[in-house]
């Protein structure tokens, strides 16, 4: 039988694995971030107008430029992340992932490298070899914050041409302040331009202000979020960048043609509809999050700060025997390698109990 290793794939991808979470049928799934808040009934009838709406003209191809789809986010933006954006300044694709490959495709690739402060998001990692670009980890404290002086210095002497900084972290939770950001930005640019992306995917569970104001002035920064987390929209697959207008027109070189379905941008228009109903989501979320965290230090774990829809908690003696003791609590959690850590994402109160409950179980038996 073939092997993967049998074909002439390319050498950077020989020993990697895809992307995933395991998806397991068990009674609580906390581990992939997702919003657990289905879509209210409102909304859900709108999005069957709006694709119902759109169904009729599928003979034809989609808007490639989703005009209305990035005036409607350019909206959202001016309204909740504190800075006014034209529809010229934003750009969507499916998901923030394809934004991600895009600006990669644009401005990394063969002979180019990209830097991130791991642990971050692995995606960063893998689209970066998917497209060809060297990757080089960059450096965090214990705390899980990014040592500025030594990333700075890595900068300087490593020269990438894309930085990525993701705030809040994943998986760690941890919020990066403006003045950081500021700080990375001029190391990049000193020696020549080099695009720094601002990964923003759980920006509305913040309690620091959107990074978004950051742009202005600043044309190589960009700001990337995604409709998955806080519009609890997994399954849409929309992801959006606010930068420049000439990093836009630079991203469409690579776009692939009419990328956004007629459907896919109806729905997403549906949803920025309902924003207050959906962001009101959030501010629970964002409850139980803080309530999580108190629970979990009073158990006796080590909790990382979040600003995120999840928590990174420890310290294990080893993530994976923790990582199963859970489970057969009936509780789905994430192992993402980061040593004595696990990370779980935020459930409604019910699902959040049963998590409590677990951690509490297993702490005596398996914290280091």
């Amino acid at each position: 039988m073939t092997r993967i290793d049998d074909l002439p794939i390319r050498d950077e991808l020989r020993g990697k694995s895809p992307y995933g979470a395991p998806q397991l049928d068990v009674p609580v799934r906390l581990n992939t971030n997702e919003n657990p808040y289905p879509l209210p009934d409102a909304l859900v009838a709108r999005i069957a107008e709006r694709v119902a709406e759109a169904a009729r003209g599928l003979n034809r191809y989609p808007d490639r430029d989703a005009v209305e789809l990035r005036t409607a986010l350019a909206a959202y933006l001016a309204k909740t992340a504190g800075h006014a954006v034209t529809p010229e300044q934003v750009w969507a694709a499916n998901g923030s992932n394809e934004i991600i490959q895009q600006l990669l495709q644009t401005f990394g690739g063969p002979g180019r490298r990209a830097i991130g402060f791991e642990p971050s998001y692995s995606m960063h990692a893998l689209i970066s070899r998917g497209t060809g670009t060297g990757w080089i980890s960059g450096p965090r404290r214990d705390d899980f914050t990014i040592d500025l002086a030594a990333a700075v210095a890595e900068i300087a002497e490593r020269r990438p041409e894309v930085v990525f900084v993701c705030s809040p972290n994943n998986p760690t939770g941890t919020a990066v302040s403006a003045e950081t950001v500021v700080a990375l930005y001029d190391a990049a640019q000193e020696r020549g331009p080099a695009l720094v992306v601002i990964d923003e995917a759980y920006g509305e569970f913040s309690h620091q202000p959107s990074l978004l104001p950051l742009i202005e002035g600043r044309p190589n920064l960009v700001l990337t979020r995604t409709m998955s987390k806080a519009f609890g929209a997994a399954g849409l697959r929309l992801g959006y960048l606010a930068a420049d207008p000439a990093v836009v027109d630079a991203v469409q070189l690579v776009r692939l043609p009419y990328h956004l379905s007629a459907v896919t941008q109806a729905t997403a228009l549906a949803a920025l509809e309902h924003t207050d109903t959906l962001l009101g989501y959030v501010e629970q979320l964002k409850t139980e999050r803080d309530r999580v965290v108190r629970e979990l230090t009073a158990i006796g774990y080590q909790v990382t700060a979040s600003d995120a829809n999840f928590v990174q908690f420890g310290v294990f003696a080893d993530n994976r025997t923790a990582w199963e003791a859970i489970l057969a609590h009936g509780v789905l959690v994430r192992d993402l390698s980061v040593p004595g850590r696990l990370r779980v994402s935020v459930g409604t109160p019910a699902e959040n109990d049963a998590f409590l409950d677990a951690a509490r179980a297993v702490f005596k038996e398996h914290t280091a």
